[in-house]
C-alpha cells in the first residue's frame, strides 16, 4: 500500500465524489456535525450505533457488517472514501473495520472534514439515500488485529506504540482530558511501549505529513520497522489512525491495531503496568 492508493485530496473529492462507483461516507462517534451539513452525496455512518455491537464489546460482526453496507447503498467494488471529524480518528477506525472485512477500494480523505471546511468548501443538508444492495463481507482479516494474549506476549519482544496523549501514558489520566475519567480500572502503559501521540502524525490543517516526516517521528521513538508493531490507545479509534500511517501510508507490513487498548488491558487482572513518562521494563 502507499500514499496514492490510501488517500485522496479534497480536490479529488470535489472532482469524484459523485461519479458512478464513488461512495463518500462521513464517519463520526457524534454525527451531528453531519447531520448540520455534509459533503453532497455522503452517507452517513454512526461509529457507535452503526459499528459497534449492541451487546458484546466488539465491532459488528460479517453478517452484521454486511447488512448494514448493503442498507447503507454500497457495492463490494465501490470506491469508498472516508472522512470525518478529531482528524479522521473514527474515519481511520472504520477504513480499519473495511480493510478487516476485505474491501477492495477503499481510502481516506486527507484531512477530513477540517481540511474541507478550512477550504469553506460547499456543504449539504440534504437527506441521501442510495440504492439498497447486496454487500458481502469477506472473513476478516486478523493479521491487522491484535488480541489480550498476543500483546502480554509482545512486551519486551515487540514494537508496542501509545498513541494517547503523554498524560494518558503516564497514568496522570484515564482518558482524553475532556472526557470522563473512566472505564479502565488502572492508568499507566504497557511495559516497553513508547509514546507517539497519534496528533504528532497530523499538520495543523488536518493532513498527514510526509513519508519522511511520518518515519523520522516513529523511527526516533525507537519503533524498529524491521519487526512487529502493535498500536493502542483507549478503545482503538486513534490507533487505527497510527495504524493508517504505518501500514497504508509508509508500507509497513507487520503492523496491528489492538482495538481493545487501554480500556481492556487496563481492566485485566495480573498484567504488568508501568506508570510513568518512561517505557517501563519488560
Amino acid at each position: 500500500m502507499s500514499r496514492s492508493e490510501a488517500l485522496v485530496d479534497i480536490d479529488w473529492v470535489a472532482q469524484h465524489g459523485s461519479d458512478a462507483g464513488v461512495v463518500l461516507v462521513e464517519v463520526d462517534e457524534d454525527t451531528t456535525a453531519y447531520d448540520g451539513g455534509h459533503i453532497e452525496g455522503a452517507v452517513k455512518l454512526d461509529w457507535k450505533a452503526d459499528l459497534q455491537d449492541p451487546v458484546r464489546r466488539d465491532f459488528v460482526d460479517r453478517e452484521q457488517f454486511s447488512a448494514l453496507l448493503s442498507e447503507r447503498g454500497i457495492s463490494d467494488d465501490d470506491t469508498v472514501v472516508l472522512y470525518g471529524g478529531n482528524n479522521n480518528w473514527f474515519a481511520a477506525y472504520a477504513y480499519w473495520y473495511f480493510k478487516l472485512y476485505g474491501h477492495r477500494d477503499v481510502r481516506l480523505m486527507d484531512g477530513g472534514r477540517k481540511k474541507w471546511e478550512l477550504e469553506a468548501r460547499p456543504l449539504s443538508t440534504e437527506k441521501v439515500t442510495r440504492p439498497v444492495t447486496t454487500y458481502t463481507a469477506a472473513e476478516p482479516d486478523n493479521t491487522i488485529r491484535a488480541f489480550r494474549d498476543e500483546v502480554v506476549g509482545a512486551i519486551g519482544s515487540k514494537s508496542l506504540v501509545d498513541v494517547r496523549s503523554p498524560d494518558e501514558f503516564a497514568g496522570r489520566l484515564l482518558a482524553p482530558a475532556h472526557l470522563p475519567q473512566e472505564q479502565s480500572q488502572r492508568g499507566g502503559h504497557i511495559p516497553t511501549a513508547v509514546n507517539v501521540p497519534w496528533s504528532k502524525a497530523a499538520n495543523d490543517d488536518g493532513t498527514f505529513k510526509s513519508d519522511d516526516e511520518l518515519r523520522t517521528l516513529y523511527g526516533d521513538a525507537g519503533v524498529d520497522f524491521d519487526g512487529d508493531i502493535i498500536a493502542y490507545c483507549r478503545i482503538g479509534e486513534r490507533s487505527s489512525h497510527t495504524w493508517f500511517v504505518l501500514q497504508e501510508l509508509l508500507g509497513q507490513p507487520n503492523v496491528k491495531n489492538y482495538d481493545g487498548s487501554w480500556t481492556e488491558y487496563g481492566s485485566l487482572i495480573g498484567v504488568p503496568i508501568a506508570v510513568g513518562d518512561e517505557p517501563g521494563q519488560a
